[in-house]
């Protein structure tokens, strides 16, 4: 039997709560993956509901009265698009079979590299353009994209039915991926934003995660990390409980969209370098433990080693990057994210908030405080979340009427958890500074009050793209909307075709106007830079040895990557070298200026 492989060697990662929210639905017939955030039960059941019209499919509404409807609503939005682009891709391969020049344009949007193009276009040059000979090769060598979800494993709030705590089940996390294990889809849940050992348990719960004699997966599990240590950790961990890993996808830590967790001044390049160096280790070490586990659970072992992919993505702008990710650390497959906001046939994205996208500058384009997770979150100025956001402050009424919750994480004020975005637990933190003002003079008053009141509701911010842009009501609060871009969107200043981005990543056409776009390693490298100088500068509490440990690593490390990159671009590096070098030895010097404070 031939293996299918996979069309394309890039994917679109999950972006926001709507913005990939039904990109499948947009893309998966040409073999491009995607991710779809399932935090949001009201938004999937919204998405249900429209695509089931557009589609002349039978809707069923799950209400929020039904028991365990969270889990329900994902499975059966799941299902649909499972549906949908099964339907899609069938008559797509149907479409490639009887016209010639759609069977053209497809193959111009496959890598040069790809075995499947490489087939097609023998095909077409030998003049074998038979419709079932086009269609056996189609149904043999080729699958739809991938339709994997995202679990974000912190967004994973306690529920309460009255004042009675649910089991832990019915927590927001737990719920999503039952929702996930129970829908028809053979693919993948990507867990972010690090380990959540209760719910890396709950996944026991599913046979669908469990190999069979063969080491197939119905449903398989990757893990985004920042970095090998990190990766090895969870690995183990998962594979102690009989559950394998079947991709690590390496995310910059800072060059990426959305929440940014920063290593300890660890840079990405050679963090790659260490997973090509180290994958067979990971592998090894996995393994043994994935496979004692399984004999000791009774569960099925299979006959042959499972396999694990290496994928990265963060920051990555050109094909000349591409190819060089591919080439150099050997990874399966390149993460383009932000890019993709611009291109309205991949993504959900409103007509206004894709214009602002479209004319942001650098500076337009930072890290921000706005996330109630406390963790740094990549945004873009102008938002009409901001606009509303501000409004309100300027009204004193400041915060969200806070109506999804999903963020309601805190609890400082008690076991049912409040969101820091809400306006209930601004005005508590906003009376408390209050008493003090006299005491805390009016600049340190003033920051005090931009920190409480700068978190902004991400629950409904983040979903309201896919309600404008599908013109379905906005009920309550106006939000406006959120919208976390890498600083990558920066260099890339127009809406663009599918088909033009795809060339874009694989070298037959350019994208890019902006001239001095910087490589995605020292973009990355410079806010590497910038975020421990800042980190130093804003340091308010008491000096610590540890702080000084911190820094003093971070720093060390930073130079460390540097050395790696210095050596790594003079020997197999072709993309303007002498920038990137002139670059690097600048922000060398940057770092060897940074005083790291002392007792």
């Amino acid at each position: 039997m031939i293996a299918i492989k996979q069309a394309h060697s890039f994917h679109i990662p999950v972006m926001g709560l709507a913005f990939t929210v039904d990109s499948p639905i947009r893309v998966a017939q040409y073999g491009i993956s995607s991710v779809i955030s399932i935090i949001d039960d009201d938004l999937l059941e919204k998405m249900n509901a429209f695509y089931s019209q557009k589609f002349s499919l039978p809707y069923q509404e799950i209400s929020k009265k039904a028991e365990d409807y969270r889990a329900k609503r994902i499975t059966s939005y799941l299902n649909l698009v499972d549906t949908i682009v099964k339907d899609k891709f069938g008559k797509f391969k149907e479409e490639l079979s009887e016209s010639k020049s759609a069977l053209e344009n497809f193959i111009g949007m496959l890598p040069n590299k790809s075995s499947i193009k490489e087939g097609l276009s023998k095909m077409l040059e030998e003049g074998m353009l038979i419709k079932e000979t086009i269609k056996d090769y189609m149904d043999t060598h080729m699958s739809a994209g991938e339709i994997d979800v995202n679990i974000m494993t912190k967004i994973d709030k306690d529920n309460f039915k009255g004042s009675e705590q649910l089991p832990i089940e019915f927590n927001d996390a737990h719920a999503s991926l039952r929702g996930f294990a129970n829908s028809n889809l053979e693919s993948s849940v990507v867990l972010s934003a690090g380990m959540n050992p209760r719910l890396y348990s709950y996944f026991e719960s599913f046979k669908d995660f469990f190999p069979d004699a063969h080491g197939n997966l119905k449903k398989k599990v990757i893990l985004k990390v920042s970095d090998f240590r990190s990766a090895i950790i969870q690995g183990k961990f998962l594979a102690k409980k009989g559950l394998w890993v079947s991709e690590y996808r390496v995310e910059s830590g800072l060059n990426c969209g959305g929440h940014a967790f920063a290593t300890e001044g660890f840079l990405l390049g050679p963090i790659l370098e260490e997973f090509k160096t180290k994958k067979g280790e990971l592998l090894r070490d996995t393994q043994a433990i994935f496979m004692k586990a399984l004999a000791d659970k009774q569960q099925v072992v299979p006959k042959n080693s499972l396999d694990i992919k290496i994928t990265v993505q963060g920051g990555v702008g050109t094909a000349a990057e591409h190819d060089f990710l591919i080439d150099r650390y050997k990874v399966d497959s390149v993460g383009w994210g932000s890019p993709f906001l611009l291109v309205p046939e991949a993504t959900s994205v409103d007509n206004a908030t894709r214009k602002l996208l479209a004319a942001a500058k650098e500076s337009d384009l930072y890290l921000s405080d706005i996330s109630p997770l406390g963790v740094p979150f990549n945004t873009l100025r102008g938002t009409s979340n901001e606009f509303y956001k501000q409004s309100r402050i300027a009204n004193n009424k400041a915060g969200s009427s806070c109506p999804k919750k999903f963020l309601a994480l805190s609890k400082e004020f008690g076991p049912e958890g409040i969101c820091t975005a809400s306006k209930k637990y601004q005005d508590v933190k906003l009376s408390e500074l209050e008493v003090n003002k006299e005491a805390m003079g009016s600049s340190h008053y003033e920051l005090a009050k931009s920190k409480i009141t700068e978190k902004a509701c991400l629950c409904v911010g983040l979903a309201n793209a896919s309600y404008l842009e599908n013109d379905m009501p906005l009920k309550g609060q106006q939000q406006g909307v959120v919208i976390c871009p890498g600083p990558n969107l920066a260099y890339f200043n127009k809406e663009v075709s599918l088909s033009q981005m795809i060339q874009h990543i694989y070298g037959g056409t350019s994208v890019l106007t902006e001239a001095n776009r910087p490589n995605m390693f020292v973009k990355e490298l410079k806010m590497y830079v910038d975020y421990l100088k800042n980190d130093i500068a804003n340091f308010t509490d008491a000096l610590s040895a540890k702080n000084i440990k911190k820094w003093t690593a971070f720093k060390s490390n930073l130079l460390e990557g540097i050395a790696y990159y210095q050596n790594l671009f003079e020997e197999t590096f072709n993309l303007n070298n002498t920038q990137i070098q002139s670059d690097i030895i600048r922000y060398k010097n940057e770092i060897d200026t940074i005083e790291i404070p002392v007792l």
